[in-house]
């Protein structure tokens, strides 16, 4: 699956260092067939925010923008913008559905601190 975006397909952008597991792979798989969509990709990005400075994004993009960094995983493409690689780098994406907690979560070893409810770090 690679997009044409001002003549460079998301095989010709530089790799991150975001790594998707196989559940969240899967998750991902799962969601893209409900929709019925094959042309969207996982963007990871960190912005600004919450209460400890950088807050984490996850969402299905079909743009690719100057400076994105790809990688596959079987099929899923993830998308990671030019700043939030270094924030990111060495980070794992997972998928987790327990009776306790269901959804996708960063694991980075970046993050010097976070908040009490975890959707920030620093």
């Amino acid at each position: 699956m690679s997009v044409t975006t001002d003549n460079e397909t998301t095989q010709d952008l530089p790799a991150h260092e975001v790594l998707l597991t196989n559940t969240a792979a899967q998750k991902v798989r799962d969601l893209l067939e409900q929709e019925g969509r094959t042309d969207l990709r996982l963007r990871v990005a960190v912005q600004p925010g919450g209460c400890s400075g950088l807050i984490y994004q996850l969402y299905f993009d079909e743009r690719v923008l100057d400076g994105d960094h790809v990688r596959d995983f079987g099929g899923v493409e993830v998308i990671v913008d030019k700043m939030s690689v270094p924030y990111l780098s060495g980070s794992t994406v997972d998928f987790e559905d327990t009776i306790s907690k269901q959804g996708f979560s960063i694991d980075n070893p970046n993050a010097q601190g976070s908040c009490a409810c975890g959707d920030s770090f620093h």
